[in-house]
């Protein structure tokens, strides 16, 4: 299968997962994370960044779930756009949106991290350092149990076969540091692959060209768990 034709999408994070996974001459685009901290700013980069590749590639997939909504609106301009049902990147790491419920359902306090996210550095533990240097513990602490004070365990999200090493023992003593129980789960690539070869089922929203994306569509298909 001829994949040279097919752009991928994704921020730093995501693509940290899906560039070891990708075909031989399937090309990518890498946003940078921080974008999402504003859905309208994602969504108008995200369209530039279609319009452009039209002319260029047949397929365009988006490393993104619903994101706070920033894909709504994005407009199919001359290509196919593929997408996974899903309300954000977590899903993708853990495999499914189904096995994301299920987490959600279970331990609902949690705040997860990835290799990808740890690379990155655009966590709120990072963000901590930062406002430390900037406002001093006694404030920073302030202000850091007021965006964290809901969250009483931290997943890090085992994505692959390379060693976790360093990035287990950040998670690990990041828990301990703010208070949060640490436990580690076992992500998977499954949606991912399929995002990158198919089958582009119901787990995926497939605009042709001149098509919006809607809201209903990123609902879950009738019967599903």
């Amino acid at each position: 299968m001829d994949h040279t034709h097919t752009l991928v999408i994704a921020c730093a994070t995501v693509m940290e997962e899906m560039q070891p996974l990708m075909p031989p001459g399937m090309r990518h685009q890498v946003f940078d994370f921080g974008l999402h901290v504003n859905p309208g700013q994602l969504r108008t980069a995200l369209q530039a960044a279609i319009d452009a590749a039209a002319g260029q590639y047949d397929t365009i997939i988006l490393g993104y779930g619903l994101c706070a909504q920033a894909m709504l609106g994005l407009r199919a301009n001359g290509c196919r756009l593929v997408a996974p049902r899903v309300d954000d990147c977590i899903a993708l790491f853990l495999g499914s949106q189904a096995a994301y419920r299920r987490q959600c359902q279970s331990e609902p306090g949690t705040y997860y991290l990835t290799k990808g996210w740890i690379e990155v550095g655009d966590t709120p533990f990072a963000e901590y350092d930062r406002m430390l240097a900037r406002y001093g513990e006694q404030r920073a602490r302030r202000i850091f149990r007021q965006m964290m004070g809901h969250y009483t365990r931290l997943a890090l999200i085992n994505t692959g076969p390379q060693g976790l090493g360093k990035y287990r023992q950040y998670a690990q003593q990041t828990a301990e540091k703010f208070g949060l129980r640490f436990e580690e789960i076992e992500g998977s690539d499954t949606l991912i692959q399929k995002m990158l070869t198919g089958p582009w089922d119901e787990d995926f929203v497939v605009l042709q060209a001149g098509e919006t994306y809607l809201l209903e569509q990123f609902l879950p298909p009738a019967g599903s768990p």
